[in-house]
Parts: structure tokens; sequence; C-alpha cells
């Protein structure tokens, strides 16, 4: 399931905010014991603090981590590990499907893309091509 949250303040319990969600709806969307890959354009800690009450905590979280770095934008998801290829790992490591090996080989060929990429980068200035030139596919 994926769920776009556009006001974080939805996070924070309706007592507290008067934005937030009640338990209720809290545990509608994300559960009560299903593990959360939290992906956010912002400090870790802020979602930390607004699911801190709530009875589903089993989140994973992945916000904006000061790197002092100047790059290019998916470089920068790669230093705050939110792009596809860290997603991706975490993702794998979190659910019950599938077997050992077969999720052991989808972390190594992301691990790979992820060292293709810092070299790449490193040495052009810009993303690789399977980055750059990459397209959303129509599903039907």
């Amino acid at each position: 399931r994926f769920v776009n949250i556009v006001d974080v303040m939805k996070l924070e319990s309706a007592e507290k905010h008067p934005h937030g969600l009640s338990d209720e709806e809290y545990n509608k969307i994300f559960t009560t014991n299903k593990p959360v890959l939290f992906v956010c354009h912002g400090y870790e800690q802020l979602i930390e603090q607004l699911i801190s009450n709530r009875k589903n905590r089993n989140f994973k979280i992945f916000g904006y981590a000061e790197e002092g770095s100047i790059t290019t934008a998916f470089d920068m998801r790669v230093l705050n590990k939110i792009d596809r290829f860290n997603l991706t790992k975490s993702a794998i490591s979190m659910i019950d499907v599938g077997s050992e090996n077969a999720k052991a080989k989808i972390i190594f060929e992301m691990d790979d893309l992820l060292k293709k990429h810092r070299l790449y980068i490193r040495k052009y200035g810009v993303d690789m091509p399977v980055v750059e030139n990459w397209k959303w596919h129509d599903i039907k």
C-alpha cells in the first residue's frame, strides 16, 4: 500500500492537533502491527515525535540527513538513503515474502547499482543513464 501524506500533522493525535487523526483513523491507515517504510522530505526526528504515542511504531523512517554536498538530485537521495535502490533494500528486509536467497539476490543487485552509481557520479558528475533516462511505464 502507498500512502501520500500532504499534511504531516495528520500523524499527530487529534487530541494534540486540530489536523491530527484519531487513533481509529490512524490505525486504519497504518495498521497496528505491519511494518511501515516512511520516506519524508524533512527530518526523521519530526516523524518520530509525531508517531511517538501511536500503537504502530514499527516505522523505518528515512528523511533528510545533512551531508553538506552539492551534487545531483538523485545523488542527494542516495546520500539520504531515500533513492529507489536503498528503499528497495529496506522494503525487501521488512516483508515476509520469498526465500532468503531471493531477498539476498535483490539486495546484492541494489548494492551493485549503488556502487556503480558512486563510481559513475564521481567520474562524470552526472547521474547514470539508467537513472537519467528512467521513465514511468503505463500499467494497464
